[in-house]
């Protein structure tokens, strides 16, 4: 019953998106990040921007998009109505190329089209097997891929057209080769490359077996660094007696929480990246190897304990209210919010490409940090946020901003009354 009262509270007692959460009060926070996450955008000296990201991601600049800051007050992307240009004619060949080719989408990671090399497919948006039987106008087709907001608002189908992700010769090709896809279609050979036959991920098995996750191994390791004494001498564990899993337990079940001292909420790797460096002079920075293996030795400390962050004093409702804002914020290129992957009624429990979109009712965050396969590294929640960012065409925030940690007490509310599990791990 607590638990039931407690979601009300979240879903229905904080102020939502058109409330207008406060945001005049907050603290500016310089970032104690390390530079490849800072979200720093630099002048080169041909005039171009280039964003500063991590080793092996975009260093496109899309400052023309607006983005989770709570200073940043540009309204989301116009609603546009569109034509296709007359005297234009439509490759279909073309079109099949663009609909597939991932340095624009793909748009099969939402949509399903015949061909054995369209692999994987996703379930986001409706099965376009056969759309062209269905003898849409070409029109029709145009405005929907320009700016689908115009027939259906609540969409979250991004606009292409509007946003300039794809010019008007190119959604012309796209309109071509929709209008080929016609019936009868052949019988699927192979049930997985459909996602609406596909069958759901298992997972990854026991997370906390040292032998299944490589950074449980990681994270033990970390307790040479909460023992070994900083410049200034002193080590973690001279004020924290007794060993990390003893003084440490049941600290990560409040976190993130708002912390007085700094007039902020801060998750465990915000904490440490000032805290490390006042008491032990040993600087701790957001990202850094050392934060992220200390905020995993720190919860593991916790494992098994309900998460029980705090949702009921004014301060906590005013932090969940602006974290509820973001999560319901459309940013970027495509235009997309958190909520458009991760609430039921969208995109929740359904395949992106190949992967399974989880659903925030269900709890995010308790298995973070989380050794990513795909990466070979354990990656915190802020990380997370910040990968999100990029393929949405959106610059992302530091690592430590104040509107993450927000962000993230939002998600972590779902996870009230649920057991710790860390470190996850995913693909």
């Amino acid at each position: 019953m607590r638990r039931l009262v407690v979601l009300v509270l979240i879903l229905a007692g904080c102020a939502t998106v058109a409330d207008g959460p406060d945001y005049s009060a907050l603290p500016r926070w310089p970032s104690h990040a390390i530079p490849q996450a800072r979200g720093d955008v630099r002048a080169l000296p041909d005039g171009r921007r280039q964003a500063v990201r991590y080793e092996g991601w975009t260093t496109q600049d899309f400052g023309r998009f607006r983005t989770y800051a709570y200073d940043d007050t540009r309204p989301e992307i116009p609603v546009s109505r569109a034509l296709p240009p007359a005297g234009l004619a439509g490759d279909a060949r073309k079109g099949r190329a663009l609909f597939l080719s991932r340095e624009k989408a793909p748009c099969t990671g939402c949509h399903l089209v015949p061909g054995a090399d369209v692999w994987p497919a996703g379930s986001v948006g409706p099965d376009l097997s056969a759309i062209g039987d269905r003898r849409l106008p070409d029109a029709y087709l145009y405005q929907q891929i320009w700016d689908p907001r115009v027939t259906f608002p609540n969409t979250t189908m991004p606009p292409w057209g509007a946003s300039r992700a794809f010019t008007a010769e190119e959604i012309v090709h796209l309109v071509a080769y929709l209008q080929t896809l016609k019936g009868p279609l052949p019988p699927e050979p192979d049930a997985e490359r459909n996602p609406f036959t596909r069958r759901r991920p298992t997972g990854f098995g026991d997370n906390l077996d040292p032998t299944n996750n490589p950074a449980v191994v990681i994270a033990e390791d970390a307790e040479k660094l909460w023992n070994a004494p900083g410049p200034n001498g002193r080590a973690c564990a001279n004020c924290h007696d007794g060993g990390v899993t003893r003084a440490m337990r049941g600290v990560a079940a409040h976190y993130p929480k708002l912390v007085a001292a700094y007039g902020r909420v801060m998750s465990i790797e915000d904490f440490l990246t000032v805290h490390g460096p006042e008491r032990t002079g040993r600087p701790l920075l957001a990202e850094s190897a050392e934060n992220v293996d200390l905020t995993m030795l720190i919860k593991m400390a916790s494992n098994g304990m309900p998460v029980q962050v705090d949702v009921t004093s004014a301060e906590a409702r005013a932090a969940l209210a602006r974290g509820k804002a973001s999560f319901y914020r459309r940013i970027g290129e495509r235009n997309h919010s958190c909520a458009d992957c991760h609430t039921p009624e969208r995109g929740a429990n359904k395949f992106l490409g190949g992967r399974m979109l989880a659903d925030v009712t269900e709890g995010l965050t308790r298995h973070f940090p989380t050794w990513r396969t795909s990466q070979g590294a354990a990656w915190d929640m802020r990380r997370r946020f910040q990968w999100c960012m990029t393929p949405l065409g959106a610059n992302m925030l530091a690592a430590d901003a104040i509107e993450y940690a927000e962000l993230e007490l939002y998600l972590t509310s779902f996870d009230n009354g649920k057991p710790i599990s860390a470190p996850g791990i995913r693909h």
